[in-house]
């Protein structure tokens, strides 16, 4: 029987292993203000690659989106506008800090963040917009900037998908105010669980490293409110490893999707993924649209392909505005998200993380053409 081709795998080898008998055999596993000396080698680092003067590992994503937004001393009612289509820790941090999250609509061309729907959403109240780079593919980032420099709004990018994409040649994380990183193990590198913060503002990245040590701005003295976010020595080893093997990984996510997008070009009602000019995707997930079905339909053919040992997936099947805690939060949306909407309902993703091979690339898009013909 055909092994089960995943829809993401870890990709390890001896240099993690080595990497972390280094930091048991220096007895230094974390540091009392998140600065051990294997955090501070991978937050340099992940600065040079990003092309900013500063990172801020933490603990995760969600305490990246968390710690960028406390380090903008948001206020009670204060309002940050993001897409409802995306994993809901964006959303999460935003009320963690009192704020409220104002949901916008998505390009049905890239499934990111609609500037129109942006502009729609702007209030008096308005302080932070979170484009999400969504699958690994930038978000139309210079009109976004423009409205945002015109409306004295921050702007801290979700980069959780899209370590190591490019918009206009400018990494995704080096183009607001701060961007946020993910190291979750589905990414494209990962440290199990861990996240980190880019920006060029000293004043931002001083909060921010207080914040994930409790508030300390020197130690025993706690100058704001703050959390243990702290990364760990043994996550930065893995860090320090994966991030020099990530160009190697993206590169071979990038094969696997063009190869992809190359047999499946044909398939009638299958709408690839884009990579609009001027945008290179990092291809942390490689998502389809089937036209004209429902929800029912297309989890039918994701079952389909599932019981032929491919592992699709819906990311993500219910928009953070119709989960039921979100649900009503957003006092000011007067209708419906109806690109959001319609676009759950159709998407899945395909699995073409580095171990998935041109015998696997062929074997998914065989059985994907001989499920679609039967719809």
């Amino acid at each position: 029987m055909r092994e089960a081709i995943k829809i993401n795998e870890v990709c390890f080898d001896k240099e993690e292993v080595r990497l972390i008998e280094e930091v048991l055999k220096s007895g230094i596993l974390t540091n009392k203000n998140g600065m051990g000396p294997k955090v501070l080698e991978f937050e340099r680092a992940f600065a040079d690659y990003i092309g900013v003067k500063y990172s801020v590992a933490v603990s995760s994503g969600t305490a990246a989106l968390h710690a960028a937004l406390m380090a903008l001393d948001l206020k009670h009612k204060d309002e940050v506008i993001l897409p409802s289509l995306t994993f809901p820790a964006a959303a999460e941090a935003v009320v963690l800090t009192g704020a409220i999250p104002i949901f916008a609509d998505v390009s049905e061309e890239t499934y990111c963040i609609d500037v129109e729907s942006i502009e729609d959403s702007l209030s008096k109240n308005t302080k932070v917009i979170i484009p999400v780079h969504l699958y690994g593919l930038p978000a139309d980032m210079d009109p976004i900037m423009k409205l945002a420099e015109d409306n004295d709004i921050a702007v801290i990018e979700d980069g959780a998908q899209a370590h190591g994409a490019l918009y206009k040649a400018r990494k995704v994380g080096s183009i607001g105010d701060m961007g946020c990183f993910s190291f979750y193990a589905t990414k494209n590198m990962t440290t199990g669980e861990g996240g980190i913060v880019t920006s060029n503002n000293k004043e931002y990245v001083e909060a921010l490293r207080a914040i994930r040590n409790h508030g300390e701005s020197r130690e025993n003295w706690n100058t704001r409110l703050g959390h243990n976010y702290r990364m760990s020595e043994i996550q930065a080893a893995l860090g320090i490893a994966q991030l020099k093997k990530l160009p190697e990984f993206i590169e071979k996510r990038r094969n696997n999707a063009k190869r992809l997008s190359e047999e499946l070009n044909d398939v009638n009602n299958l709408i690839l993924p884009k990579e609009p000019e001027g945008f290179t995707h990092a291809w942390n997930l490689y998502t389809v649209r089937v036209k004209g079905v429902n929800a029912t339909r297309r989890n039918k053919i994701v079952a389909k392909l599932r019981e032929k040992g491919i592992y699709a997936t819906v990311y993500y099947e219910t928009p953070t505005h119709l989960l039921p805690f979100y649900m009503g939060i957003d006092d000011r949306r007067k209708k419906d998200l109806t690109k959001t909407e319609k676009i759950v309902h159709q998407i899945f993703s395909l699995p073409i993380h580095p171990k998935v091979s041109p015998e696997d690339i062929e074997y998914m898009s065989k059985t994907l053409k001989k499920i679609m013909n039967k719809l």
